[in-house]
């Protein structure tokens, strides 16, 4: 499992490790995807600074598609390798983008979005989605970020029965 390195209240560290917590209890004893994804979407939204968009896009048909968001309306579907989403899928790795308008081929649903993390959703080597995260400030994520959202994704993954 994944850890940070602290969780002193009133650090980022504290804050994204309440995060965890509550992620933990809000996906307690419930296992239909479609729902966790929605509260995980609001929660993230609503519990970190600095964000624009919060959501997941679901493998479907060799695309990714809109699932369950906070923020604007969206891009509904994505090819995989094309943008930031596209690229997380593709690699089956994290993304982190300090500037999406030195990204190659980066998508603009919100152009108020200035930097994105995209974490796969992957189960048996299989990707299943993507959560992606958007903030209209640049150099919003880093590496603590993308190390917590993935320990988000995996509590996620393990709470929600998504057919595998």
């Amino acid at each position: 499992m994944f850890a940070l390195k602290s969780d002193r209240p009133g650090t980022k560290a504290g804050l994204l490790s309440e995060l965890l917590s509550q992620a933990r209890a809000l996906l307690a004893g419930e296992r239909d995807a479609t729902a966790n994804a929605a509260n995980l979407a609001a929660l993230v939204f609503h519990t970190l600074p600095d964000l624009n968009w919060a959501g997941f896009y679901w493998m479907k048909q060799g695309e990714l598609v809109l699932g369950p968001f906070q923020g604007k309306p969206a891009c509904v579907r994505i090819a995989i390798g094309a943008g930031v989403c596209g690229t997380a899928a593709r690699d089956k790795r994290t993304v982190v983008v300090e500037d999406v308008h030195r990204f190659p081929g980066h998508i603009a649903c919100d152009s108020a979005s200035n930097s994105e993390v995209v974490v796969p959703l992957v189960r048996d080597g299989t990707v299943l989605g993507v959560f992606d995260l958007d903030s209209p400030s640049t150099r919003r994520f880093d590496e603590e970020d993308a190390r917590a959202l993935e320990a988000l994704v995996a509590i996620y993954l393990e709470a929600s029965d998504l057919g595998g």
